[in-house]
């Protein structure tokens, strides 16, 4: 198991803290806090591999370390990113990056990286970890006072920490390759902004823990009978050869999947696409459903808290929708 003795190390290993942010924690108040032993063994396995960058410095991911003072520690004060690479060539980098530089700009971090300074960033991480299949997360703070306190301070510095993590292979169009996924369907319990990306992820955390325990994949959110998105993804329902997603609102994140594929289908024009709100009857009578991210690209849903959604098997507007997808993703 690994430790963070925050009340007496000087400083705080920042692979442990992104694992805190994204999986959970148990502490005490002013005690140590002890990852889960899972979460412990993939940390110990993510540092023989990964050249990680703070402040201005690559080196190895277990040398990397913040204060505890960190307002990212302290609050989950800061926006992050998760970029995916396929041998060398990223993902949506640009509209990454735009997303990025919205989500500093709304919670009123003064960072003014341009996209040349991310580009460089990315390009050497992905270098100096053997390009390959690589995740590249990247993560502002809003930096490190020198006391606990809500309000912003002022004329301090950001911190800035970028990694990459191996990612599998590239998805492909084909039905008899793709994972068939089984999600539950909860009530949506979070914070209403939701389009900012930040680091403090407790409530998706907590949603998808949830229908984890009960051997789901995802979870979808329900918010008075109306679909909004999943803990870690965009939602789509297709009915009658129309794909069908809700409209973005501050309950929504503004997905880079999402958008990188809404582009390409209005671009192709071969398959009708609404942007408006989605019922929750409309998703259990949907034909297909499917959820989004960097990290699935576009991902078939068969079951729905143990209803079958549609015929129970990958459609074929998934089929259409994943082969253009394929085609034009690395033009973003």
């Amino acid at each position: 198991e690994l430790y963070l003795q925050v009340n007496m190390a000087p400083e705080v290993d920042l692979l442990c803290l992104h694992s805190i942010s994204l999986i959970g924690f148990f502490t005490s108040a002013f005690g140590a806090t002890t990852l889960l032993p899972s979460v412990a063994a993939q940390v110990k396995k993510g540092r023989n591999m990964s050249i990680a960058y703070l402040n201005g410095s690559y080196l190895p991911l277990d040398q990397a370390k913040i204060s505890p003072m960190d307002r990212g520690f302290l609050f989950g004060d800061g926006i992050y990113e998760v970029i995916p690479s396929y041998n060398g060539k990223m993902v949506g980098f640009g509209p990454h990056i735009e997303r990025m530089k919205n989500g500093l700009a709304a919670i009123g971090v003064q960072f003014d990286w341009t996209t040349k300074q991310w580009a460089d960033l990315c390009q050497q991480l992905i270098e100096k970890n053997g390009s390959g299949n690589l995740g590249l997360y990247l993560h502002v703070t809003r930096g490190t006072d020198s006391k606990r306190f809500h309000a912003f301070p002022e004329n301090i510095p950001a911190t800035v920490f970028a990694y990459s993590f191996e990612i599998g292979p590239e998805p492909v169009a084909d039905k008899a390759l793709a994972k068939k996924y089984r999600v539950a369907a909860t009530r949506d319990l979070r914070w209403e902004r939701c389009h900012i990306k930040s680091i403090a992820l407790l409530g998706n955390v907590l949603h998808f823990q949830q229908g984890y325990e009960q051997g789901y994949d995802e979870s979808l959110f329900d918010a008075d009978n109306q679909l909004t998105e999943a803990s870690a993804c965009n939602a789509f329902i297709v009915k009658n050869g129309t794909v069908i997603t809700p409209a973005l609102d501050n309950a929504k994140l503004p997905g880079i999947t999402r958008h990188i594929l809404l582009d390409i289908l209005r671009r192709d024009g071969s398959i009708p696409v609404e942007e408006r709100d989605v019922s929750m009857d409309e998703v259990y009578s949907a034909d297909e459903v499917w959820i989004t991210s960097s990290s699935k690209d576009i991902a078939a849903v068969v079951q729905i808290n143990g209803t079958t959604v549609g015929n129970g098997e990958v459609g074929d507007v998934w089929l259409a929708a994943q082969t253009l997808y394929s085609a034009g993703k690395f033009n973003y």
